[in-house]
């Protein structure tokens, strides 16, 4: 079991957004400004359309007690479920994954349109989104997760 684990941001995400919101981030158009040694790191990444961003949710506070099991976004009319079952900003380890599209790519900076972060988020990675790898065929969800991701987007 790996004790200590250590991860640093490669860079952070500058958004007009500077509060969690719930819904319409798929306007939303932000930049992740690479840290300086990061520099040249997105040579090649202009080929892609699209690209999977990983942040660390420095906001976020996961309480066991509140957040282990919950109605996702605390909609009474959304089933009980872990926090293993939901993509809950609240976590034991507060990691976000989103797939986004990109608009521009700089040698320090990308440019992107639907990254659920607000200003500030420190930037733990940047993949290329490549379909082999990223995209699951006639992959199943239950009914609600279609009610509750109605706007987010």
């Amino acid at each position: 079991m790996e004790e200590g684990i250590t991860l640093g941001a490669i860079g952070y995400v500058h958004s007009p957004v500077e509060e969690t919101v719930d819904e319409n981030w798929g306007g939303v158009v932000s930049k992740i400004i690479l840290r300086p040694e990061y520099k040249g790191g997105t040579q090649g990444l202009e080929q892609f359309s699209h690209v999977i961003v990983i942040t660390y949710l420095h906001r976020a506070k996961f309480e066991l007690s509140r957040h282990l099991k919950r109605h996702p976004r605390n909609r009474q009319d959304m089933p009980l479920v872990g926090i293993f079952s939901q993509r809950a900003k609240d976590r034991p380890n507060p990691i976000g994954i989103t797939a986004v599209k990109l608009l521009k790519v700089g040698p320090d900076f990308i440019e992107i349109q639907g990254l659920d972060a607000i200003n500030g988020t420190p930037v733990l990675d940047i993949k290329p989104y490549i379909p082999q790898y990223d995209r699951v065929e006639k992959a199943v969800t239950p009914e609600w997760t279609e009610e509750l991701m109605k706007g987010y987007f």
